[in-house]
């Protein structure tokens, strides 16, 4: 149990890093002026700040308790899946990597909102005129593991119900 605990926590630590890292580069050498193409009319890398959520959501508020109110919600989150985590065992493969996934992505974001006050954005994917938000790898993480959280509920609908 020992062991697949320290995976779980492992993997969220290299999606801190991962994000972090990632971050650092983008801010470091691309302005906010700046696109690089990285494939032409589908996929850029932008360096977009984000003082919202998600997709950019409440990123326009100009209320002085936004930052403070992401920051509590954030580590709330952080601790519950942590929790979550501490018992490895109670989990099935599918949950246990999609709240790795989900934690590192938070706390990813989490570290950004409790230094600068905002998250760095620079994923960018667009056809033509359609632009999905910009994104990070933070935000990447916590989708996929998501995903995973959610098939594995689908998952568990099915196998309950084959069951004579």
């Amino acid at each position: 149990m020992a062991d697949l605990r320290a995976r779980a926590y492992g993997l969220a630590a290299l999606i801190i890093a991962a994000d972090r890292i990632t971050k650092m580069i983008v801010e470091a050498r691309v302005s906010a002026v700046d696109t690089i193409h990285v494939i032409p009319g589908f996929f850029d890398i932008i360096n977009s700040q984000n003082r919202g959520v998600a997709f950019g959501m409440f990123n326009d508020s100009t209320n002085e308790w936004r930052t403070v109110a992401l920051i509590v919600l954030s580590v709330a989150a952080v601790v519950f899946i942590s929790v979550l985590l501490w018992r490895p065992a109670k989990l099935d493969r599918w949950s246990l990597w999609g709240l790795s996934l989900v934690l590192g992505g938070a706390a990813g974001n989490l570290v950004d909102r409790v230094l600068w006050g905002r998250v760095t954005d620079f994923l960018e994917v667009y056809v033509g005129e359609h632009h999905w938000p910009t994104f990070n790898v933070a935000d990447s993480a916590i989708v996929i593991g998501s995903a995973l959280l959610i098939l594995d509920m689908l998952r568990s609908k099915r196998q309950v119900a084959n069951v004579p």
